[in-house]
């Protein structure tokens, strides 16, 4: 146990401090100006990670976390939420300013509630004398905490997730032969949920009416990662459907779709705003087609090959996640079409006279990309990031040819560290 005064909060989440030794110290669950005592998890050569076991100073910040296992999931819980918009967007500018890129002024944009937003979870399970019990990691450990949800959550994830429960401890299985739940619901309260379980055959549960689809898969028990490996059967209707500015999109519960919708659409407005004179748009990154679908114009007849109006390409790797993405073309009044590869394999869609989309995981750009990109410039970019240490190294590039002409933060999970950034760019000369 050591005493640390906490400076800032840092990219990441934590609270940064200086150990005695003068290393610097990443600490859970402090604040600035606050003064802790923190409790090392891990600790190197240059710096140390640590969490806070007392807070001896508070922040006038300080607010009392809803959840006990606030850590595990939304580690700002403790944090007034206008302080922590702030925070967030001095975390942007510093991250952009050690990348060298200079930035128009810009907002931190909130949309919705900042609780019961997201239409996505994941749970482990426990297991004990009094049953069976959904569970989250504890950070910093590898024990887990009992919970009935998440004050994140909508309200029917949640009880999708409680209901499956109750009937896995219904037929008597065991929390060893589990590994997690992910549920999924749609604006309309309507959810779905994929159970990810060691065994290779698994006994057949009933649906809950909290569900209208639920999917049971084998995952390799070596792995610690809730992935398929094969799918044991599937119970109800895995399909969900939502609205995104007018035009309704198609997902379920494995393909990728954003968990607090309302802010979403906050971001699509931007890019709209910046795309309405586009004719045709490469999207990049696809994923089920919400951005490229969202932004387009009609087309009077989508299926012709030189339809005068907008047109968009949507490019995407995954099997799954494209074939959900054709089915929200072939039922949308835009003329597009959908391209499976991975992006840095797609490079011949991205032309001098074609607006791109960016849409990249957190990893950013393949470099592949931005050299492609510098290389035939298209006329004007918009690019969408869940990291923005890897957006601004990938924008440090690109400002070599581009002029940032728009910016804009966003503040798509609230009471967590996680932040989006919109910048459009267009071509110089």
């Amino acid at each position: 146990m050591m005493e640390v005064v906490i400076e800032k909060l840092v990219h990441g989440g934590q609270g940064l401090g200086t150990l005695e030794d003068g290393r610097k110290v990443f600490v859970w669950g402090a604040l600035p100006g606050e003064k802790v005592m923190v409790r090392i998890l891990k600790g190197k050569r240059s710096y140390a990670e640590a969490i806070a076991e007392e807070v001896i100073e508070p922040s006038p910040l300080r607010i009392p976390p809803r959840e006990d296992n606030y850590l595990a999931t939304s580690p700002w819980q403790i944090l007034q939420f206008d302080a922590e918009n702030d925070y967030k967007k001095r975390i942007v500018e510093e991250l952009f300013t050690q990348a060298h890129v200079s930035l128009p002024e810009f907002v931190m944009t909130t949309a919705g509630d900042d609780w019961h937003y997201r239409n996505k979870m994941e749970y482990s399970f426990w297991g004990d004398d009094d049953g069976l019990h959904l569970a989250l990691h504890n950070r910093g450990s590898h024990h887990k905490t009992i919970v009935r949800g998440s004050q994140l959550a909508l309200s029917a994830v949640d009880a999708a997730a409680r209901a499956v429960t109750a009937e896995l401890q219904k037929q008597q299985v065991r929390a060893g032969d589990l590994k997690t739940i992910i549920v999924r619901c749609n604006q309309a309260g309507e959810a779905v949920a994929s159970l990810f379980v060691k065994p290779e055959s698994f006994i057949e549960l009933q649906k809950p009416p909290e569900l209208t689809g639920l999917r049971v898969y084998h995952s390799n028990p070596k792995s610690p990662a809730s992935v398929p490996t094969k799918l044991l059967y599937e119970v109800g209707e895995g399909h969900m459907h939502d609205q995104l500015l007018g035009r309704t999109f198609t997902y379920d519960a494995d393909s990728f779709f954003q968990v607090n919708v309302p802010i979403f659409e906050q971001a699509l407005l931007r890019i709209k705003q910046h795309f309405a004179d586009a004719g045709e748009t490469v999207d990049m990154y696809a994923g089920t087609g919400s951005i490229g679908l969202s932004i387009v114009n009609s087309s009077p007849d989508k299926n012709a090959q030189n339809e005068a109006g907008q047109k968009v390409d949507l490019v995407e790797l995954d099997p799954a996640t494209a074939a959900m993405a054709r089915i929200n073309v072939d039922n949308s009044d835009v003329n597009a079409e959908v391209i499976e590869a991975s992006s840095e394999k797609s490079l011949d869609y991205i032309t001098a006279d074609k607006p791109v989309i960016f849409d990249p995981p957190r990893a950013g750009l393949h470099d592949k990309l931005v050299a492609h990109t510098l290389e035939v410039h298209p006329p004007r970019i918009a690019y969408l990031s869940c990291n923005p240490a890897t957006h601004a190294r990938d924008l440090a590039k690109l400002q070599e040819d581009y002029s940032i002409t728009y910016f804009e933060a966003f503040n798509f999970f609230p009471h967590t560290p996680h932040i989006e950034t919109l910048a459009i760019l267009e071509r110089k000369g």
